[in-house]
């Protein structure tokens, strides 16, 4: 049973967890074995994973998966799930545990063939499917025998819930996600924006990655983006208590600097939430000037009308959450034909690279001259690799609007 913890349940994919459950059971029941899961109340068992005794097989270790098989989960999304949807139609059985040994009734047609049949349950719980072992002489399971694939099942039912349970949690944060960013706001009709958001990608947790505009008096605009601390649920329900937060206390028309001070010290009060990264920027189009403040964020980027990109030199104070404080605002002009790019860390840093080196390789970009807001959002994210990027990665861009001539 040792043996059982170590090699059931190794990964949080649930393709893998069927296929060490086969390999086990195979391999110390001296047993054909195979996993048959329900996908959905009311339908057919399909084949998750088979495997032959190593006496038998021609990989003694492998565990044998329908070709057509992929990672399913039917209450979340593929990318996520890790949750095997075989193909294979698997045959019913109404016997917990038939051709076992005490049980003569239940035993198959043919007398030298030994059939046990486990759910995949964990105590009371709905059954997730069945462990099927088959063999052809050899005598029949002995209790211990029984004992131990029951052990086995229970221990993979565990892991297989586990998996799909995280699947649902990764699919909520990644919905909520996608539904915050999908609307930031509406700046004043004087400003051009555009923004994008690529989660990391298959079987990653959801990060609390997230932009915004809010519209100002006067005709200014607050652009924002910010990046909580974690992953996965939590983070995800910390950035929108951090967006509600930011709307209230920016409707009251604070300089992006003492906004960010008042965060932080309503933040450092409610332990329960994690800390973040904030980068705010005040954009003035009738004045031509944008007014940054930092919490603890890398520093935005300015495409100038002929493509080429300048990083923004400014100050930056500690996360909120720390109530430390210390923020300070830096001014600097906006000229005609300047794209601000606003964005969280997953789109340049790399793995082993310094990220003086990462936002050296953004500084060193030319796009296209001329380039809007969406296009300058498109070409970061593709020079940049960020389809392939180890963490969220989240955008914002905004460009003055020229006036019409008079």
């Amino acid at each position: 049973m040792e043996q059982a913890v170590g090699e059931i349940g190794t990964t949080l994919d649930g393709t893998s967890t069927c296929r060490e459950l086969a390999a086990f059971t195979a391999r110390h029941l001296r047993a054909t074995a195979t996993v048959d899961l329900l996908t959905e109340p009311g339908t057919a068992p399909r084949r998750a994973a088979r495997a032959t005794p190593p006496e038998t097989a021609e990989r003694p270790e492998s565990a044998e998966l329908s070709e057509s098989a992929e990672p399913s989960e039917p209450s979340g999304p593929k990318e996520s799930a890790g949750w095997p949807e075989p193909t294979e139609p698997a045959r019913r059985t109404d016997r917990s545990v038939a051709g076992s040994a005490g049980d003569p009734a239940a035993a198959p047609d043919d007398p030298d063939e030994h059939r046990l049949a486990v759910p995949l349950a964990v105590h009371e719980e709905e059954p997730l499917g069945t462990v099927t072992l088959s063999r052809t002489g050899g005598g029949p399971f002995s209790g211990d025998e029984v004992a131990l694939a029951r052990y086995a099942a229970r221990l993979a039912a565990r892991h297989l819930g586990h998996a799909r349970r995280l699947a649902a949690a990764e699919d909520a944060a990644l919905h909520l996600q996608r539904a915050l960013v999908a609307e930031p706001g509406r700046p004043h009709p004087n400003l051009e924006i555009a923004g994008g958001y690529l989660p990391a990608g298959p079987r990653a947790l959801v990060g609390g990655d997230w932009f915004e505009t809010v519209r100002l008096h006067f005709g200014r605009s607050l652009l924002v983006v910010g990046d909580v601390m974690g992953h996965g649920l939590d983070a995800a329900v910390d950035m929108n208590a951090y967006r509600t937060a930011l709307r209230e206390v920016a409707a009251t028309d604070l300089p992006p600097h003492r906004v960010l001070r008042h965060l932080d010290s309503v933040v450092a009060e409610d332990g329960a939430r994690r800390p973040a990264t904030v980068l705010l920027v005040r954009v003035d189009p009738a004045r031509g000037t944008a007014t940054f403040a930092s919490a603890g964020h890398l520093p935005p980027a300015v495409f100038g009308a002929d493509g080429s990109a300048e990083l923004v030199d400014l100050l930056v104070g500690p996360p909120l959450g720390t109530g430390v404080g210390g923020y300070e605002p830096t001014t600097r002009p906006l000229r005609p034909g300047d794209t601000l790019l606003l964005f969280t860390d997953g789109l340049v840093e790399r793995r082993s690279e310094d990220i003086d080196h990462s936002l050296a390789r953004l500084a060193a970009l030319r796009l296209p001259p001329d380039c809007g807001p969406d296009q300058v959002v498109d070409q970061v994210l593709h020079r940049l690799g960020a389809h392939g990027a180890e963490d969220d990665v989240a955008v914002l861009a905004a460009r003055i609007r020229a006036r019409p001539p008079q």
